[in-house]
């Protein structure tokens, strides 16, 4: 089989003389050619220790016989532009890193791939990438960060925020939690969207088994990373594609895995977008149908008590699935060349769980205190259900795992809102009340980019009366470290004229999570008909305003 980055050379007497320029040796020229692309730059902890994986990748594929040219496509930080409108660009930014991706690797055509990255959009968009080129590829996940003293971790700052606002700690405690909570490089230790999708990416047979969310700073993250360049070598020669290994077993497998973990709500955003990279078909329908009755199990904040880089040394995602197996379909392929299932047996053998359970030992903790076994789960109904109703009939997401119990079947008063600044400044002013439904609206995908509400569910969270006796509902998205009882991704959004748009204040509002709707059922406070609501919803539809876009450029 003569390789495609030879055929290249063929075609393009150029490429040779540029490629030495570029510090290539005449003998790298022949062999196998390993596009490593990463998100490696100073944009934040997640990004910048990638060099060292990079590296280490290209290290492998030189002992395998092929040669790692290194691409950059770095991303940017939800973290960072929170609460500004910088966190507006943070969802379009995952197309443009895909994007990136295929023109690095279509423009001049590579055998193989490595792609590393760590964290929200930069992890999809290098999954999303890799599907678009689809040549012989492995993932390395950049891992997440250590916790900081008191096991303080990122996603408690909105927290200690909010708690400022009130008057509640004074600026001393404040600066504190900010100088601590980010010790190390690696994505943020809890389980948001940068861990859920490093996780996904191993969960798809992307990745080499047990490699998804080492602490960035262990030596066995860089050994992965050099295995992985190795390995990528070896599938280029076999041609074995990624188009070859992800199926919608394989989706389905990591939605289980995704159950199993309480992983954040963007996900029900990404694996759709990396599914239909792959020509497969998934949807918010998908993730209901499959986390009814699945088992949830990790004990890992922000819905549980323990930073990401105890997942790990639980045994990570092996130890998930071996949880899970029989939930699983153990026959889909992986990027070692063998089955899932092959893939846990071998773990086993060759002492992969006595290696992460020893770093346990410090902590006085068991395997079992970080994941639950499958007899003994957290929950049993999964931890993300799709609500659908008049006021989302299109769908919409909620995190129920994170909802308190009164909050699975309520009637709200409505609090409409048309941006998330009006919002929280009216819940840390005093003028929200239990029996509320804080509407944020016109931040969808369309109407401002579709930005995480982080600071206002942290801000109702961090209250405990507020944070089991009202919603947050909005066409927004929310990060992966929020908690309470918030609900999401309402479609059709507010900028579309969807029925978020015409809720006005005191409406009622019906939350039923177990029978899985949301929905408008009264007018100013009146219970009424739904007939008669439908008529007055269509009423309002026809005096509603057009607004100007957001953005215009």
């Amino acid at each position: 089989m003569e390789l495609t980055s030879q055929k290249m050379r063929k075609l393009a007497p150029e490429l040779d003389p540029l490629r030495l320029g570029t510090g290539w040796t005449p003998d790298e020229l022949s062999k196998p050619q390993i596009i490593v692309e990463s998100t490696f730059g100073d944009s934040h902890p997640g990004s910048g220790h990638l060099d060292k994986l990079v590296n280490a990748a290209c290290k492998g594929a030189a002992e395998a016989g092929g040669h790692g040219a290194r691409y950059f496509a770095t991303d940017i930080c939800d973290g960072e532009s929170q609460g500004t409108d910088g966190i507006n660009f943070s969802l379009a930014s995952r197309e443009m890193i895909a994007n990136m991706i295929e023109i690095h690797a279509n423009a001049t055509p590579f055998d193989g791939g490595v792609y590393i990255s760590s964290c929200d959009k930069g992890m999809p968009a290098n999954l999303m990438g890799l599907a678009r080129v689809n040549i012989p590829s492995v993932v390395v996940t950049g891992g997440t960060m250590h916790a900081g003293p008191e096991l303080l971790t990122l996603e408690q700052l909105g927290m200690y925020s909010a708690k400022y606002e009130r008057g509640e700690i004074d600026e001393a405690k404040l600066n504190w939690a900010k100088q601590n909570a980010c010790p190390s490089c690696g994505a943020c230790s809890f389980i948001g969207t940068a861990s859920t999708m490093q996780i996904m990416a191993e969960a798809l047979g992307l990745a080499l088994p047990g490699s998804a969310l080492l602490p960035a700073t262990s030596p066995d993250l860089v050994e992965y990373a050099r295995r992985a360049g190795y390995q990528a070598v070896v599938l280029a020669k076999q041609g074995l594609r990624p188009s070859d290994i992800v199926t919608m077993d394989s989706f389905e497998n990591a939605i289980m895995v995704h159950a199993a973990i309480s992983g954040s709500t963007n996900a029900l955003l990404h694996l759709p977008a990396i599914a239909h990279e792959f020509g497969i078909s998934i949807d918010g329908d998908t993730f209901d149908r499959l986390h009814r009755g699945a088992k949830y199990l990790l004990d890992i904040r922000p819905a549980g008590r323990w930073p990401a880089e105890f997942f790990y040394y639980a045994g990570g995602v092996p130890a998930v699935m071996e949880e899970i197996k029989s939930m699983l379909h153990l026959d889909v392929m992986t990027v070692t060349g063998k089955t899932l299932g092959e893939n846990l047996e071998e773990l086993k053998q060759n002492g992969f769980y006595d290696r992460s359970h020893t770093y346990l030992e410090k902590w006085n903790l068991k395997p079992t205190d970080i994941i639950r076994s499958f007899n003994t789960p957290i929950g049993t109904d999964g931890t993300v259900a799709v609500l659908r109703g008049n006021l989302a009939p299109e769908g919409s997401v909620v995190k129920h795992s994170a909802v308190p119990r009164e909050m699975f079947r309520a009637v709200l008063r409505a609090r409409p809102f048309d941006c998330e600044e009006d919002a929280i400044a009216a819940i840390l002013s005093g003028s929200i009340h239990p029996g509320d439904a804080v509407f944020i609206r016109y931040e969808g995908p369309k109407g401002s980019g579709m930005p995480e509400m982080f600071y206002t569910t942290e801000a109702i969270s961090s209250d405990p009366e507020l944070g089991k006796s009202i919603a947050l509902i909005t066409d927004g998205r929310f990060s992966g470290a929020s908690k309470g009882p918030a609900i999401g991704h309402i479609s059709p959004e507010a900028a579309e004229g969807g029925p978020i748009a015409l809720v006005e204040e005191g409406d009622l509002i019906r939350i039923d999570i177990p029978e899985r709707i949301l929905e408008i059922t009264g007018i100013k406070g009146r219970e009424l008909p739904p007939e008669e609501v439908d008529r007055i919803l269509s009423e309002r539809k026809k005096n509603l305003q057009p607004r100007e876009p957001k953005y215009k450029k």
